[in-house]
């Protein structure tokens, strides 16, 4: 119950080596290596290794979200506030963005150069052999997709509707993590940690019975699903027009018709 550690050592007389005495090397036949110093990656090409060069200017929406790998915030150099701004305003003002080149640590990567609030952001990106295309995977579509009906559709579009918000990143926490700090404490405590069949807990399968987690969720889910139920099941149908009045009702009323007439008229003789 004690932390392990790692040694590094010496192939072949199988002695430690201390990180001091270590360098970098590259083979350039067995046994024999050509030694790299810190700075000969950056003589290697200096341009590279201080530059972003941007290469072409493209829309923003034509760069597929699977290449985005990791974003870097850009920031000037010394003189360079001015071009910096420049072209931090120009890609906002035509919404595009830029393609580049960039060199870090030891490896050339494609790049996008894009806007976000005053700053420049440096998006690294995927190149495309390092992406898996869709052919290799068996995906439902053409004929092999499942038919679907309008009424599953529009339970589905209902659904969305219901859970849209607007997307604020700073709303959403790693509850995963706060869930395994806590139980990680309760052990520490020796508090009784309840056990669980983590195999029996775990779904059997990955499919899932989705129309009936639609209805599940329109039904108990949101307020507003439940309310614009209520509001259809209560929605006045078109019926024919019937007199809620019983006929006794109906009799007295012809009753009261007809005297009303007789008096009106008797006013009518008197008047002329």
């Amino acid at each position: 119950m004690s932390p392990v550690g790692y040694q590094r050592y010496n192939r072949e007389t199988g002695e430690p080596v201390d990180w001091d005495d270590i360098v970098k090397g590259y083979a350039v036949k067995k046994g024999e290596y050509v030694i790299l110093e810190n700075e000969d990656f950056k003589r290697a090409n200096v341009k590279a290794t201080q530059t972003v060069d941007i290469v072409q200017f493209t829309d923003a929406e034509a760069i597929d979200p699977t290449y985005f790998e990791k974003p870097y915030y850009l920031v000037p150099g010394k003189r360079g506030a001015k071009p910096y701004v420049l072209l931090r305003e120009a890609l906002r003002k035509s919404g595009k963005v830029g393609i580049a080149r960039v060199v870090i640590r030891t490896r050339e990567s494609l790049a996008a150069v894009m806007v976000k609030d005053d700053a420049l952001v440096l998006e690294l990106l995927r190149y495309a052999h390092e992406l898996h295309p869709l052919a290799d995977y068996d995906l439902p579509t053409g004929k092999d997709a499942p038919k679907i009906s309008t009424p599953e559709l529009k339970m589905a579009e209902r659904l969305i509707d219901e859970m849209t918000a607007e997307f604020k990143p700073e709303e959403f926490k790693d509850t995963y993590r706060d869930e395994l700090l806590a139980f990680i404490k309760r052990k520490w405590k020796g508090e009784e940690v309840e056990e669980v069949d983590v195999e029996a807990e775990a779904p059997a399968t990955n499919v899932v019975d989705m129309m009936a987690l639609l209805k599940k969720s329109l039904q108990g889910g949101g307020k507003a699903a439940a309310g614009e139920a209520d509001k259809q099941k209560n929605k006045p149908k078109r019926t024919a027009a019937r007199n809620p009045r019983p006929a006794k009702a109906k009799k007295a009323a012809a009753t009261n018709r007809k005297k009303t007439a007789k008096r009106a008229k008797t006013s009518r003789r008197k008047a002329a």
